[in-house]
């Protein structure tokens, strides 16, 4: 009896045994398997990329690169947050691209409201962010790439129009946001080298930092301090409404002739009732939809991106002049664009 009992307890200790095994070779299979729960602390979901879109300013002709925005959002299912200086300081420039790169931003665009002054603010957030610019370069800066209008042949563009509208010479004068831009300084000196040598003379440039009501009353002042003036040229977006109005409302429409730069609504109408000439519209909606989709590129596949920028650094989007005869058509395709 006492040895059937022994045999007893000893099976009964293996099988026990036995059933532990399984029990921990069980657990280490689950633990392997693909429905094992993370590790403590794990994120199950992919980090979501942060981009960014920063204007030098908030104009209407943002709205035509915050479409480009939209479309590739559409087109690539990430987001782009735009961001605006409301008053077009670089103060508030700088304080936005300084909140962007804290917060963990992966790519930036910034159009730059004074390139040469913020370079330490864009290569501190170049050392945090993919940073590219566009419309406003910031060629000594960090950045990677620029995109947009080359400004210079731009304003040799308006230049050369301006010397048909000026086939006799002239007195003219220069109005913008900030001649230190570098869009600014290009468009000038493009407008400059195509004058030279057809008796035009620059007598006035005036600064408004982006003030509307400013940038109205610098046009009233002048056209009234130079009662000989043949033509006010608009170097930013603003400028062109600006200018239309001011001529208007001291009675000079036909008078004083207008060219200017974008395609503002205010701009667009004064070509079609003949206060303004011309204008030189750049391609915001391609600032808008190349800079997203850099961005994104550079922040997701930096080394491929990296490879395909161009040795020049800068992708031009082009420009085209519009006046009277073809102001219809643009206005039409650029209806669609915004949709």
């Amino acid at each position: 009896m006492k040895e059937t009992k022994s045999w007893s307890n000893g099976r009964g200790v293996a099988a026990l045994f036995l059933l532990a095994l399984l029990a921990i070779a069980g657990c280490d299979k689950k633990s392997e398997g693909t429905g094992a729960a993370p590790a403590a602390g794990a994120d199950p979901k992919p980090k979501m990329v942060k981009l960014a879109f920063v204007t030098n300013n908030a104009s209407e002709f943002w709205k035509i690169a915050q479409a480009g925005v939209k479309k590739y959002e559409q087109e690539s299912k990430v987001q782009v947050d735009v961001k605006m200086p409301p008053n077009g300081t670089t103060e508030e420039q700088n304080q936005i691209l300084e909140n962007l790169a804290s917060q963990g931003y992966d790519a930036i665009a910034v159009s730059a409201i004074a390139p040469a002054d913020q370079v330490p603010v864009l290569n501190k957030t170049a050392e945090k962010s993919k940073l590219i610019t566009f419309d406003s370069d910031a060629p000594k800066s960090n950045r990677l790439l620029y995109i947009g209008t080359n400004n210079y042949e731009a304003g040799k563009a308006l230049g050369g129009h301006i010397v048909k509208l000026l086939p006799s010479g002239g007195k003219m004068a220069v109005f913008v946001g900030m001649l230190s831009a570098d869009n600014a300084k290009q468009r000038l000196q493009g407008i400059e080298d195509a004058i030279a040598g057809k008796n035009i003379e620059i007598v006035d440039k005036r600064e408004d930092n982006t003030d509307r009501a400013k940038a109205r009353s610098n046009v009233e002042d002048i056209i009234n301090a130079h009662p000989d003036l043949k033509l006010v040229a608009g170097l930013w977006s603003y400028n062109g409404p600006a200018i239309a109005a001011a001529i208007e409302a001291l009675g000079k429409k036909g008078k004083v002739l207008a060219a200017v730069f974008d395609e503002e609504e205010g701009t667009l109408t004064a070509i079609e009732n003949g206060t303004i000439s011309a204008t030189v519209v750049q391609k915001p909606f391609q600032f808008g939809y190349l800079s997203s989709k850099w961005a994104h590129e550079l922040a997701t596949k930096p080394d491929a991106a990296m490879a395909q920028i161009p040795a020049s650094k800068g992708i031009d989007t082009g420009i085209e002049v519009i006046e009277k005869a073809n102001v219809a058509e643009f206005k039409q395709k650029l209806a669609e664009m915004k949709k």
